[in-house]
């Protein structure tokens, strides 16, 4: 067991980590909390209408769509960690101020809607450069357990948050959720303060803004199909798969009649599938393959169809665990493919992109989804996503396939099932990574890297 855990949680022996991992455990908790009362308070701000909770989805990421390419810029060419801490610094004084208005009792539609766009703002600045961030607290063979400790740490804030929020809407209305939930914001800030810089694995040097164009970071990953191919895919899922947030809020409250008390328990049941995946992706030590992405594709598509169809609240929090298992184990899969395969000098640029197909185009996948459910009903905006979600990776699987060579072999016998046959060698060779150093040269030998 000692072996077990010293490997799943090897990276928080490193210190700018654990305290990197500690700050954002403690703000993501109350992220959730705020995102579940916020919910709560757009439903009832809006007669239970699925529609405005897509519209505050929507407006939430809208600036991940229109800001997130400018931030990978910023993140490739000035000092990351201090960029996170005016970030962080600008979430939390929005986020206060909305806690101050919500508890004053004086909140209305539209204040949530600008508050949302504004919190999103924030967010657009701040998620490509804590991507980016991660390679640079710990050394290169640590980086894929990083990742999967953050994803771990960001599923269990979604497990913590929904179900404290549930229990705080029940004992103590929306503003102290809201205040509570604010409160917590300001952990990073901290957190990146107490860091030793001399400790974190980047250059000494600064490009210039010639060095960190977004067109070159953009045709950088053109001309990369093992790069290009999880980016194209996480494009899809993200826009109309990973629209949870708004559908799972209104299955439970329109048709399942939760109340307070059980309103986030669907997303709590989701997170603690999400949360295994995550754990199961953090022993891996390589880039993992395109056929691990391109499975766990297929796995929570069809899971999602499943979901859509459950017949009541049990049955549908039953299915979400392994939902969000293969939800998160896929888009961790896609991160570390993308991630470990690329040059640092294009990480910032490279992970903005990943960030602004995954999350940024959740304001048309978001609205798709509030006007589907407010039309067709919301069992069926859960169904059609999966459907969609399965179509594309079945595209993406024979895109693969033909651009590879590799071929599905059919066989049949005592123990039918497909095989796949490979005519090409595995593409972690195609790791385009130089040496990576501390910016300042550590006391101990150990922290040495080799490319």
């Amino acid at each position: 067991m000692r072996a077990v855990l010293s490997t799943t949680f090897r990276s928080l022996q490193v210190r700018n980590y654990r305290l990197f991992s500690t700050g954002q455990l403690v703000k993501l908790v109350g992220v959730w909390m705020m995102f579940t009362a916020q919910d709560w308070l757009v439903l009832n701000l809006s007669n239970n209408s699925p529609g405005a909770l897509g519209i505050v989805t929507a407006l939430q990421f809208l600036p991940v769509l229109l800001l997130t390419l400018w931030a990978g810029k910023l993140a490739d060419r000035f000092d990351k960690r201090k960029l996170l801490i005016s970030a962080n610094a600008a979430f939390a004084v929005t986020a206060i101020l909305f806690a101050i208005l919500v508890a004053s009792g004086v909140v209305v539609l539209w204040h949530v809607f600008l508050f949302a766009s504004l919190l999103g703002v924030a967010n657009a600045i701040e998620t490509p450069v804590r991507q980016s961030f991660v390679s640079e607290l710990v050394e290169l063979p640590l980086l894929p357990n990083a990742l999967a400790l953050s994803a771990a740490t960001f599923n269990t804030a979604r497990i913590g948050g929904p179900a404290l929020a549930g229990v705080a809407l029940a004992l103590l209305d929306t503003g102290p959720v809201f205040l509570i939930a604010t409160a917590l914001a300001v952990a990073p800030i901290f957190s990146y303060l107490a860091m030793r810089p001399q400790d974190l694995y980047r250059s000494m040097t600064r490009p210039s803004a010639d060095d960190t164009r977004i067109a070159d970071g953009l045709r950088y990953v053109w001309k990369r199909h093992d790069l290009l191919l999880p980016i194209a895919l996480m494009a899809a899922v993200g826009m109309i798969g990973f629209n949870f947030p708004v559908t799972l809020a209104a299955l439970a409250k329109i048709n399942f009649h939760a109340g307070p008390s059980s309103f986030g328990l669907l997303t709590t049941a989701l997170a603690v599938g999400a949360l295994g995946g995550a754990l199961a992706g953090s022993g891996r030590r390589s880039r993992p393959g395109v056929y691990v992405v391109l499975g766990a594709a297929l796995a929570f598509a069809v899971f999602e169809v499943a979901v859509g169809f459950a017949p009541n609240f049990i049955v549908a929090m039953i299915l979400l665990v392994p939902t969000g298992f293969f939800s998160i184990y896929l888009a961790q899969a896609a991160n570390h493919r993308v991630q470990m395969g690329l040059h640092s000098a294009y990480r910032g640029r490279v992970m903005a992109l990943y960030v602004l197909v995954f999350l940024g185009t959740t304001p048309i996948g978001a609205s798709l989804a509030g006007w589907w459910g407010e039309h067709f009903g919301v069992p069926s905006s859960i169904w059609v996503a999966g459907v969609f979600c399965l179509v594309a990776a079945v595209a993406a699987l024979v895109w693969q396939l033909r651009t590879s060579g590799d071929r599905l072999s059919l066989h049949g016998g005592s123990r039918p099932g497909l095989t796949l046959v490979r005519t090409t060698p595995d593409e972690n060779e195609e790791i385009d990574e130089p040496e990576q150093q501390p910016a300042q040269a550590p006391v101990e030998p150990a922290r040495t890297v080799a490319a």
